[in-house]
C-alpha cells in the first residue's frame, strides 16, 4: 500500500532511535510497563512518532493495567489502518498509522472494559509523541 509519507529504511533509521525503528518499522513491541504514557494524565493529542500524524486524544485513553497505553478509539477512523495479524500462533488485529504505515500496536475487542466501544487499542508508547493542549 502507498502511504502519504513514504521513506526508505535508511531515511527512517536516520530519524528514529534503534528502539523506535524496531517497533515502528519492524513491528516490534516495547517492554511492558516501560512507557510513561501508560499512566500520563496530560491532556492532548497522541501523534505518530515517525510522521507526526494525529492518532489519539487523551480523552479516549484509559488505564487497562496492561503495560501499554490503551485507548478506546482513534482520533478519526481514517487515522489508523487495521490489518489482520496471524503471527505468534494467534489471530490479532494490528494497528498502523494510516499516514506512514508505521506499526503502533494491536486492537482487542470484547474484553469487558467499561468504555463506549468495548475496544482496547493497545499501543506502544514508543510509537507515540504526546502533544499537550495549549
Amino acid at each position: 500500500m502507498g502511504y502519504q509519507v513514504d521513506k526508505t529504511d535508511e531515511q527512517w533509521r536516520a530519524e528514529l532511535t534503534p528502539q523506535e525503528f524496531h517497533v515502528l518499522r519492524e513491528s516490534g513491541t516495547e517492554r511492558a510497563f516501560s512507557s510513561p504514557y501508560e499512566t500520563d494524565e496530560t491532556v492532548g493529542v497522541y501523534a505518530c512518532r515517525a510522521c507526526g500524524a494525529e492518532l489519539f486524544r487523551s480523552e479516549t485513553k484509559f488505564d487497562a493495567h496492561c503495560g501499554w497505553p490503551a485507548f478506546y478509539t482513534p482520533l478519526a477512523g481514517e487515522a489508523v489502518e487495521l490489518l489482520e495479524d496471524n503471527s505468534l500462533g494467534m489471530r490479532r488485529v494490528e494497528v498502523r498509522c494510516a499516514t506512514c504505515g508505521s506499526h503502533l500496536g494491536h486492537v482487542f475487542s470484547g474484553e469487558g472494559f467499561g468504555t463506549p466501544t468495548d475496544e482496547r487499542y493497545c499501543i506502544n508508547g514508543v510509537s507515540l509523541r504526546l502533544v499537550p493542549d495549549a
